[in-house]
């Protein structure tokens, strides 16, 4: 089996890709994640989830590497990291009474083979309408100033949903597993 790599430094994104029960290694890749103009958000995703994977290759060959990028979408405004608490409550604001689709893009790159695998898995959130009370009790309380959308829906932020659509619930936390599963498949990986 080919040693597996993510290359990522997101401690949400190295927990799912535990729960595969693989040994992997996390490292940071470093590469400029701006928008490109007029990228649309799912060719950004698909694009920086390549980047990341390929900005370790020469350094990891013989590797499965797994690269992955998120952004939220409300409309046609691309949400990311609110990274302060004012930005995070102007996000989630918007998304009040609103949905808002998470797009994961995913890559698998053989580095022995050249195979790289790309996909783009979507996943929607529909919100409650949230009073300024709720917003700001729900932000002091978990702080998801690093999470796209403003809120961890694996904590106190799935109090935020009416409902939710998609394919793979672990991709709204930024690691579509279902489908990554079939691309390490693909690779020769056994699992379980």
């Amino acid at each position: 089996m080919l040693p597996l790599v993510l290359a990522s430094s997101s401690p949400y994104r190295r927990e799912l890709l535990s729960r595969l029960r693989l040994p992997f290694s996390s490292i940071a890749p470093q590469i400029d994640e701006s928008r490109q103009a007029n990228e649309s958000a799912e060719a950004l995703v698909r694009r920086l989830s390549q980047e990341k994977a390929h900005a370790l290759s020469s350094s990891h060959p013989h590797h499965l590497i797994i690269g992955s990028d998120q952004v939220a979408v409300l409309g046609t405004e691309i949400l990311g990291k609110p990274r302060t608490f004012e930005r995070a409550c102007e996000q989630l604001r918007a998304a009040s009474g609103n949905s808002v689709t998470f797009m994961t893009g995913l890559t698998v790159l053989n580095t022995a083979t050249g195979l790289q695998q790309t996909d783009c898995v979507p996943f929607i959130v529909h919100f409650r309408p949230l009073s300024e009370a709720q917003i700001t009790r729900y932000l002091e309380a978990e702080k998801p100033f690093d999470c796209a959308g403003s809120f961890k829906s694996e904590g106190l932020g799935i109090s935020l949903f009416r409902s939710t659509e998609g394919s793979d619930s672990n991709s709204l936390i930024g690691l579509p597993l279902i489908r990554l599963v079939d691309m390490l498949l693909i690779n020769g990986i056994d699992i379980p």
